[in-house]
Formats: C-alpha cells, sequence, structure tokens
C-alpha cells in the first residue's frame, strides 16, 4: 500500500498523472486483451476472429423482405428492427400489416 502521507507534492502531482492515464486508457487494456481471447478461441477453433465476425454480420443482413413499401415497391422491411417510417405512415393512414406483406 502506498503511504500518501509520506509522499511530497510533487510525488502526489506525478502519481496523480499516472493515475489518470491508467484510468484513460483501462477500458482500452480491456477490450484488447478480450480481442485476443476471442483470437486465440477463433483459432482454435480453425478460424480467424475476422472470418467469424464477417459471417455473423452477413447471417444477420440476409433475411428476406417482409413488407413492401406501396409507392415504391423497391423499399422493402424484413419486419425487424425499427418501422421505417412508410410503414407507420400506411399504418396510420388505415392500411394493416396483411396489405404491406410481400
Amino acid at each position: 500500500m502506498i503511504d500518501l502521507n509520506s509522499m511530497s507534492l510533487a510525488e502526489l502531482k506525478s502519481l496523480q498523472k499516472e493515475v489518470a492515464k491508467a484510468i484513460q486508457t483501462f477500458e482500452k487494456r480491456r477490450k484488447a486483451e478480450a480481442v485476443a481471447i476471442l483470437q486465440a478461441a477463433a483459432k482454435e477453433q480453425g478460424f480467424s476472429l475476422a472470418e467469424l465476425i464477417k459471417a455473423e454480420a452477413v447471417s444477420k443482413s440476409t433475411l428476406p423482405p417482409k413488407f413492401a413499401n406501396p409507392a415504391d415497391p423497391s423499399d422493402t422491411w424484413s419486419g425487424r428492427g425499427r418501422r421505417p417510417r412508410w410503414f407507420a405512415e400506411a399504418l396510420e393512414a388505415g392500411k394493416t400489416e396483411n396489405d404491406l406483406l410481400i
């Protein structure tokens, strides 16, 4: 344990700067440690972490469209996530979800 009472003002200010720097980099260091652990686990399974992240991102983004904008049928929505403005406006105008199904 550090005896703060025995330290000079200059030593205390130096310690304060070191602590502030350690606090600022704490989260960055923890993330780097987590990434290293994940990379090792991916490598153990025969993959790179980038491959696994890319595969997960692709699988999430390939949901088929479920609803289409009546004003522009090329504007679609899978039914997941935040409702598009056109979907909310169509419901407010009296349409039902079934009316907007593809």
